[in-house]
């Protein structure tokens, strides 16, 4: 897995997923070792669901090892907070003169609620690169609009 940037507390949450997640799994084999004992697998809709879920669980506990060990805090990096990048929070108005404010972060973060978009949506893809002060055509599901981008800070967290 490619690096990822999370914030401070974005990792702690997945850490706390991850532990979360791991004390699950002795519980859901316990399930499967139950539901075995209940006759014939292929006819057991108990175990098949408790296999299901294991092999779900698993997959998660690997993904977010793997976020984990990759991720590089976007507070320690040198992020340039002259362009648009993940790590910034920028402040833009549309063409109809609605200001917006948005931190930019890792897809594992985005909360659009709390005004946090991940680097991989539309308007953060349109965005990319640019400085304050420029107009920015950007390609929304809702279509074409304009954004001028008033200000660009480094991403303080929640």
């Amino acid at each position: 897995m490619s690096e990822i940037y999370l914030t401070r507390e974005g990792r702690k949450k997945l850490i706390k997923e991850l532990n979360e997640l791991q004390k699950r799994k002795p519980l859901i084999q316990d399930e499967i070792a139950s539901a075995r004992e209940h006759g014939d697998l292929r006819e057991n809709a108990e175990y098949c669901a408790a296999k299901e879920t294991l092999a779900n669980l698993i997959r998660r506990i690997m993904e977010l090892t793997s976020k984990i060990a990759c991720a590089k805090i976007i507070e320690e990096q040198n992020i340039d907070s002259d362009k648009v990048f993940i790590g910034v929070t920028v402040t833009i108005k549309d063409e109809y003169g609605a200001d917006y404010q948005y931190a930019i972060v890792d897809l594992e973060e985005a909360d659009p609620v709390a005004n946090r978009i991940s680097i991989q949506s539309p308007l953060a893809q349109g965005l990319l690169g640019h400085t304050a002060g420029e107009t920015v055509a950007v390609e929304l599901p809702a279509g074409k609009t304009k954004f001028k981008i008033l200000k660009i800070s480094r991403y303080q967290g929640n």
